[in-house]
């Protein structure tokens, strides 16, 4: 049976469940890869967001950890799109599951447990390494390679090439790592040491990353191998066999004694901070939508370093972009801090503290920088090289030196990292080989937006640990797991079959990967081990009290500054409307005028792909258009506007009819708009059926954010004879809607 509230869990049963799990999960993804990469021609690929065609290597060089690096951009003889998509974006073809998480043509948040969310996207940090910009071969097509993604470079077959011919063309080619998207052009570390693409036209595609389930499957294994008098007393607690020590009255430091670094903290916060300060093992920070989650957790490290300087602190997040954001804010504090990972995945603000940087400008960094020097002069002398004999010889010292190179680094990297209090890395980012390589142990492991992350990429980071602050709200939606909604999941006979070429330990029934450690400690011990941050900086109290009174047992309230403000309020010129003077618009379409369809596959694809059918509304994407050109009219800024909705269909249909109109606006899914928010937010739901069918709106965490992403004006469209048919908490918004929003039903006619 599945455990139980305090109920003892087998720390051997919990580790071989979770390998079953991850090798399904892992599985399942290769295999949607493989059959999608070769089943499809690469102009399918490039139309779904997968692949960019036609490209030219227009720089080699040397990166950290002396990679070879490719810089790629648009083949001049082919010309640029201006900035215009190819065809359909990722998502078209209804690839829900595939991409949930996806950023949004503009932006976007995490997905599953590393790295930003896909979805269609040309930029990256612009101070990173160059990329070509200046490249003549114009922009590149609308696609979803981000950073961190692996990738293939190969050479591009032509429309009449044989099966053999293509599967000789990638065996020439190189995979490696998306270092960094521009509007122009991509770079790639490769995963060769010497690489030598052809002169002709290339193209890249995406493949499945395995990298993080790598480190994830060692995490499990080496849990699953551990023998109980090796077990920490943090981990003993984390599956309760011990009860967690739960900091009494007593021992809570006064919040009035407390010399605060943030003048501004609420008493929820200030509560949060001195109950995870007392905590002698662990505590879970709740944070609803902008109720300053991470000033909480900043003003925690900080007062948690005052009272322990000689303390390590291990600081992770799913997501560059959530580490990011508290380093952001720890840099002023002046806290020795480093941050691992590429530059070209971090923010611009935190790139002083990153290795990278680091290795370049410290002194043991001189020495490194000259031989990376001789490497890109010797990368640049291979290019221009013809004989064969010759360019041997340059390989040869290329070799010699990238051996120098790394041990240098290598040395350099180590001290830097043993000189830091506070290492910052993705929780994968936390296995890599800088950590290992110094055999660090930390006192204090924080994790942020611990809700999004699978629970063995947490016990990636938590496996050094003494003590364990995790941060998140798990009433928002889960880390993205394919096999929860596969049509194929594994039977428990399955799971045990694969458990027993594990090793020992039961396989745990019950037991998903969607299921996120803070909810599992929450399930496990109660709200004991947790403090809620209840005061929300966000959003306008008519915005926030569904959300608060359905799922956060009406404990949230708006704080003073953003109760009652309004789109008429912001600070330029905006026209007071019927749009900019309410902070709630619901458009009713019920009555079957807005019908749904289904997206279909492309013709030469149907009988290839068994891609997941998505959904579109295109009347209702008409409605929204109207909406956002009423709010562009009164004045609002199209960069302060949001559109979203739960379907890639529909995404595609939306970015078509408003994005050449507004390109300011922002659209996006919304599973990538999550941690997101705008001045205005408008909501298309799409579905309108007979049979009261609402699909991806059944999840209410994904209802919830999409509910929360509003600051001034949240505009839902939808037809709620067919949304309040869904579930118990869809009727109640329903309803809500009905009686708080200013409700309007559309007429057809008025679109046309």
């Amino acid at each position: 049976m599945a455990p139980t509230s305090s109920e003892p869990i087998s720390i051997q049963s919990f580790a071989t469940t979770q390998l079953a799990l991850l090798d399904r999960e892992i599985d399942l993804e290769k295999s949607e890869t493989s059959a999608l990469l070769s089943q499809s021609s690469p102009k399918f690929l490039q139309r779904i967001g997968l692949a960019i065609l036609n490209l030219q290597v227009t720089n080699q060089r040397t990166g950290f950890g002396g990679k070879t690096v490719l810089e790629l951009g648009l083949d001049t003889a082919v010309g640029g799109t201006s900035g215009k998509s190819s065809g359909r974006n990722l998502g078209s073809k209804g690839q829900d599951n595939a991409v949930r998480g996806g950023k949004s043509s503009s932006g976007g948040k995490k997905s599953r447990g590393g790295g930003k969310s896909g979805g269609s996207t040309k930029g990256g940090p612009s101070n990173a390494a160059s990329v070509a910009d200046d490249s003549d071969g114009g922009e590149l097509p609308e696609h979803s390679l981000r950073t961190g993604d692996i990738v293939a470079v190969q050479t591009q077959p032509t429309g009449s090439a044989k099966k053999k011919e293509k599967a000789e063309l990638r065996e020439e080619g190189v995979e490696g790592v998306v270092m960094r998207v521009s509007a122009r052009g991509i770079s790639i570390a490769c995963s060769k040491e010497e690489v030598e693409m052809p002169g002709g036209r290339l193209w890249v595609v995406k493949l499945a990353n395995d990298v993080v389930w790598k480190r994830m499957t060692k995490a499990m294994t080496y849990l699953q191998s551990l023998q109980s008098s090796s077990y920490t007393s943090l981990m003993l607690a984390l599956f309760s066999h011990v009860p967690p020590t739960i900091p009494s009255p007593s021992s809570i430091t006064s919040i009035s004694t407390i010399e605060w670094q943030s003048p501004n903290l609420n008493e929820s916060q200030k509560r949060a901070v001195v109950f995870a300060l007392a905590a002698p093992t662990m505590a879970l920070i709740h944070g609803p939508p902008g109720t300053g989650k991470t000033t909480t957790l900043v003003e925690f490290i900080l007062q948690h370093y005052k009272r322990n300087s000689d303390s390590r602190i291990l600081l992770c997040g799913p997501s560059n972009l959530s580490v990011d954001n508290l380093i952001e804010r720890l840099a002023p504090s002046r806290i020795p801090l480093i941050r691992l990972g590429h530059p070209a995945r971090l923010l611009p603000s935190v790139l002083n503290h990153s290795l990278d940087v680091l290795t370049r400008t410290s002194d043991a960094g001189a020495l490194v920088q000259d031989i990376r020097k001789e490497m890109d002069d010797l990368q640049g002398k291979i290019r221009k090289t013809k004989g064969r004999k010759e360019r041997k010889e340059v390989y040869g010292e290329l070799r010699d030196l990238r051996k120098e190179f790394r041990a240098r680094e290598k040395g350099c990297v180590r001290g830097l990292v043993e000189g830091a209090k506070v290492v910052c890395a993705t929780l994968h980012g936390a296995g890599g080989s800088l950590l290992r390589d110094v055999k660090e142990r930390f006192d204090l492991v924080v994790i942020d937006e611990a809700s999004q992350a699978l629970e063995a990429q947490a016990w990636v980071a938590l496996m050094s640990a003494k003590k364990v602050i995790l941060a998140g709200d798990h009433l928002q939606l889960p880390p993205v797991v394919k096999s929860v909604n596969s049509k194929t999941q594994s039977t428990s006979k399955e799971m045990k079959n694969n458990s027993e070429q594990k090793g020992d330990g039961e396989i745990i029934k019950g037991m998903t990967l969607e299921t996120s450690i803070f909810d599992r400690l929450l399930e496990l011990h109660g709200p004991k081990v947790k403090r809620m941050l209840t005061v929300q900086y966000r959003m306008h109290e008519k915005i926030m009290q569904f959300p608060s009174q359905e799922l956060y047992d009406a404990q949230l309230t708006a704080d003073e500054s953003v109760r009652l403000r309004l789109l008429k309020d912001l600070p330029y010129a905006v026209q007071s409307t019927e749009d900019t003077t309410q902070p709630l618009v619901f458009y009713d379409t019920q009555g079957g005028d807005f019908p749904e369809r289904a997206d279909e596959e492309d013709e030469d694809q149907k009988s290839k792909l068994s891609i997941s059918e998505s959904k579109s509304n295109e009347i209702e994407a008409a409605l929204v258009f109207s909406h956002v050109k009423a709010l562009v009219d009164a004045g609002v800024r199209a960069d302060d506007i949001a559109v979203i909705t739960p379907y890639n269909a529909q995404l595609a249909i939306l970015s078509q009819a408003i994005k050449s109109e507004y390109p300011g606006i922002e659209l996006g899914s919304v599973d990538g708009f999550q941690g997101r928010e705008k001045e205005a937010v408008i909501v298309s739901l799409v579905r309108s059926n007979d049979k009261g069918e609402v699909g991806f709106l059944g999840e209410k965490r994904r209802l919830n954010v999409a509910m929360t992403r509003a600051k001034r004006h949240l505009c839902v469209v939808g037809d709620s004879e067919t949304v309040q048919k869904g579930s118990k908490f869809l009727k109640s918004w329903m309803g809500f809607l009905e009686e708080h929003a200013d409700l309007r039903f559309p007429n057809v006619g008025d679109l046309s």
